[in-house]
């Protein structure tokens, strides 16, 4: 799993990261030990939601970024307990 390596090559680097992923992933990147990992009960695919699910998005984001804050060690594993919504939603764009 890729991801787990480029987060550590940015922390390794300075840079703080967390990983936003779906739950289906947990054992696999928890192997891994990154940093920080937001962990969705989303499906495989659609870590942040369904498409043009504009305002979950944000919220899972803005749940990932809260993340950097409040993370004290490392290998912190969070979890965002919104379940994934399947509609209705429109294509704005």
């Amino acid at each position: 799993m890729s991801v787990g390596h480029v987060a550590r090559a940015f922390e390794e680097a300075g840079i703080p990261s967390v990983i936003i992923m779906s739950t289906v992933f947990r054992d696999r990147v928890l192997a891994m030990n990154p940093a920080r990992v937001l962990l969705t009960p989303h499906p495989m695919g659609r870590p942040l939601s369904a498409p043009f699910d504009v305002e979950k998005q944000k919220a899972v984001l803005k749940a990932g970024l809260s993340l950097l804050d409040s993370a004290t060690a490392g290998g912190t594993v969070a979890e965002y307990a919104e379940p994934y919504r399947t509609g209705p939603f429109t294509d704005q764009g």
